[in-house]
């Protein structure tokens, strides 16, 4: 229940609290024509009706209740104590403001506490004993049930290096771009060729290091290619210096 939502009915004033309290410190009602009780005993019908109780709400709703009834006894006080505590009304009213600021900061700490709380909650350490309804026995009456070689024994097999594992029948496929270069020159010097002739019948490998042995030609200058369509036909062929070149040496 919010405090917004209380319907007051008093002799001074008749609707929702928050009107009453914003009457209260605008002046517009004087605090000590206020029964401050049957707001207390408004706010505990209510309660009762409900069935429940918002912790929050009822701290806030006990936070105001506290600060206008300090600030009536003020105002209720003889003249020579009024003079001692110096507080004009509005003085007053600010301080309740004062306080009504200070304790939202610390509501918002506390719920930033409670989030931290929850969030380490699986980090605390827990020092109270095991519920006796989920002990299957007493630690007095427990007895081992594997001697302390065999815990030994597999301690130590943990610590044994496993064998080493047998790649040897195993196939990897070894090319150096090198020896690629090498076929593609061979090729490049019977004329152009299709890029599927370098690579006929080769493993995946040989046909990467062969596409890279091709890059690195093209970047030396002495092989081109041409591609009519997508995934068409690679006709890979000399460059124009590189056939003069082999033509001046012929």
């Amino acid at each position: 229940m919010q405090l917004a939502d209380m319907d007051l009915d008093l002799d001074v004033f008749t609707g929702p609290f928050d009107l009453l309290l914003t009457l209260v410190l605008r002046e517009e009602i004087d605090l000590r024509e206020v029964d401050l009780a049957v707001i207390v005993l408004s706010y505990i019908d209510r309660l009762e009706l409900r069935g429940e109780i918002d912790l929050e709400v009822a701290t806030e709703f006990l936070v105001l209740i506290a600060a206008l009834l300090e600030l009536k006894s003020r105002l209720l006080l003889p003249g020579e104590e009024e003079a001692a505590i110096d507080l004009e009304p509005g003085e007053a009213a600010e301080e309740l403001f004062e306080r009504l600021i200070a304790q939202h900061r610390n509501r918002g700490a506390s719920e930033w506490l409670r989030d931290r709380l929850i969030a380490e909650s699986g980090y605390r350490y827990r020092s109270a004993p095991l519920p006796a309804a989920i002990r299957r026995a007493s630690l007095d009456l427990a007895k081992a049930v594997y001697p302390a070689s065999r815990l030994g024994e597999a301690i130590g097999s943990l610590l044994t290096p496993p064998a080493q594992i047998d790649i040897r029948h195993l196939h990897v496929p070894q090319v150096s771009v090198g020896e690629r270069l090498a076929a593609l020159k061979v090729l490049l010097g019977r004329g152009s060729f299709d890029f599927d002739q370098a690579v006929v019948g080769a493993d995946r490998v040989t046909v990467a290091v062969t596409l890279w042995a091709l890059l690195e030609l093209y970047r030396r200058g002495e092989a081109t290619w041409t591609q009519t369509e997508p995934f068409g036909p690679i006709l890979v062929g000399t460059t124009e210096a590189k056939a003069r070149h082999l033509e001046q040496v012929a």
